[in-house]
C-alpha cells in the first residue's frame, strides 16, 4: 500500500517552499517505514530548492538530516524494529556492486548512490523526496541506528554535516595528539571542532571573524586564528596535519598552504567549484602537501560516527523551527544568522 504524506516542497526556483502533498511507495521487504521527528536543514536544501547546482527536478522535497521513529518494516528486514530511533543521511540506495560500496563507500557508487530527494528510486524509477516531510520509506541497508540516550533534535544535523566532517578526520587517522584546524566556524565547522577534539586532536579554529573567538573555544577549540592577520598566520606556520575547509564559496586556499605540516593535507569539504584565485604548487611541491576534497561517508561509517557521538554526548547545537518558517530560516541560513544548525520539528506539520 502506497502513502499519502504531508510534506513541503519546491515547486521551482524562484518559488517559496510550500505544503506539498505526495505519494510515498509501496514498501518492499527489505524497506523501513519511519514516522519522521525531526529533520535538519542542510545548505544543500536552499542550493537545490534554488537550482544553484543545475539540475533540481520540480517539485523538491528537500531534507537529508532524518530522525525518526521505525513505524513498520518489510518481512526480510531484522536489524530494526517498530519503534526504534532511526536516522537517514544524504542517501537512500546505491548499486550495492562496485568496488566503491563494496568497500562501504557507498557515497562514491561508481554508478552514483540515490540520494534522498531529488533523485530517481533505481528499482521502480519514481521520484526521491526527502525529510521535509511526515514519514519515509527507505530500504533498511540505509537506515541508521541512532544510540539510546542521544539527544534526537541535536542529533539530526549529524546525518549530513557530522559525517561530512567525519569521514575525512577518519581517512587522514586523526586521533590523540593530532594537529587539525578547521577554517569556518558554520554548521559543518562547529562539528568539525567537536569531533577532532573528541577524537584528541589539538584543534585550531581559523576565522575571519574576531567575535567566534568565545564560541569556537566554547566548542572545544584550543586555539582560534584569525586568518585575514598575517602574523597570526605566520605564528602557525608548519603545523597542521589537516585542514578540514568548510567555506561554502569560492576563496583563496593559498593563504592556508603554509600552515600545513611537511606531508599535510587541506580537504574541502564545503565548496563545490573552480576555485578561485588559482592555486599556488610551490608550498604543495616544497612540503609534499595536498589539497583534497571528501563527501559525506559511507553508512558503516556513519553509524561509526553516531556511536562516537553517542559515547561523547556530541550532538549539533541548533535552533528547533516549525516546518511553516523554513522560508525564513533559509533567508536567515543565507545571512549566516544560525548558530549553527536549523533543525525542523516534524509535529508542526500536524498543525
Amino acid at each position: 500500500m502506497s502513502m499519502n504524506v504531508a510534506g513541503f516542497a519546491a515547486r521551482s526556483s524562484n518559488e517559496a517552499l510550500g505544503p506539498y502533498c505526495f505519494e510515498r511507495r509501496d514498501p518492499r521487504a527489505d524497506d523501513v517505514v519511519i514516522e519522521i521527528l525531526y529533520c535538519g536543514v542542510c545548505h544543500s536544501d536552499l542550493h537545490q530548492a534554488r537550482n544553484d547546482w543545475g539540475g533540481s527536478v520540480y517539485p523538491i522535497v528537500p531534507g537529508h538530516e532524518i530522525i525518526g521513529s521505525v513505524v513498520s518494516v518489510g518481512p526480510d528486514v531484522t536489524r530494526f524494529r517498530k519503534g526504534d530511533h532511526v536516522g537517514i543521511g544524504c542517501m537512500v540506495d546505491s548499486c550495492q556492486l562496485c568496488s566503491s560500496c563494496q568497500s562501504g563507500l557507498e557515497q562514491y557508487c561508481e554508478e552514483t548512490p540515490t540520494f534522498t530527494y531529488n533523485s530517481v528510486d533505481r528499482h521502480d524509477h519514481s521520484p526521491t523526496f526527502g525529510g521535509y516531510s511526515e514519514k519515509i520509506v527507505v530500504s533498511d541497508k540505509f537506515v541508521l541506528k541512532i544510540p539510546d540516550g542521544l539527544d534526537l533534535k541535536g542529533a539530526a544535523p549529524l546525518l549530513c554535516a557530522g559525517i561530512t566532517t567525519w569521514s575525512p578526520l577518519r581517512h587522514w587517522n586523526i586521533g590523540k595528539g593530532s594537529k587539525v584546524a578547521v577554517i569556518g566556524l558554520g554548521g559543518l565547522g562547529h562539528i568539525a571542532v567537536k569531533l577532532a577534539k573528541g577524537l584528541g586532536a589539538a584543534v585550531t579554529l581559523f576565522t575571519r571573524s574576531s567575535e567566534k573567538e568565545q564560541d569556537g573555544r566554547r566548542l572545544g577549540a584550543d586555539e582560534v586564528v584569525l586568518s585575514t592577520d598575517a602574523k597570526q598566520m605566520s605564528g602557525v606556520k608548519g603545523r597542521f596535519e589537516l585542514i578540514i575547509d568548510t567555506v561554502p564559496y569560492a576563496h583563496d586556499l593559498n593563504a592556508y598552504l603554509p600552515t600545513l605540516a611537511i606531508d599535510g593535507t587541506l580537504v574541502l569539504v564545503g565548496y563545490l567549484g573552480a576555485l578561485e584565485p588559482m592555486l599556488s604548487s610551490v608550498p604543495l611541491l616544497m612540503g609534499r602537501k595536498s589539497v583534497a576534497g571528501s563527501i559525506i561517508g559511507g553508512i558503516a561509517e556513519t553509524q561509526e560516527l553516531l556511536d562516537f557521538c553517542g559515547e561523547h554526548a556530541i550532538t549539533s547545537d541548533i535552533e528547533v523551527i516549525k516546518m511553516q518558517d523554513i522560508n525564513e530560516a533559509y533567508e536567515r541560513m543565507l545571512k549566516s544568522d544560525v548558530k549553527y544548525r536549523f533543525v525542523i520539528d516534524m509535529a508542526s506539520l500536524k498543525g
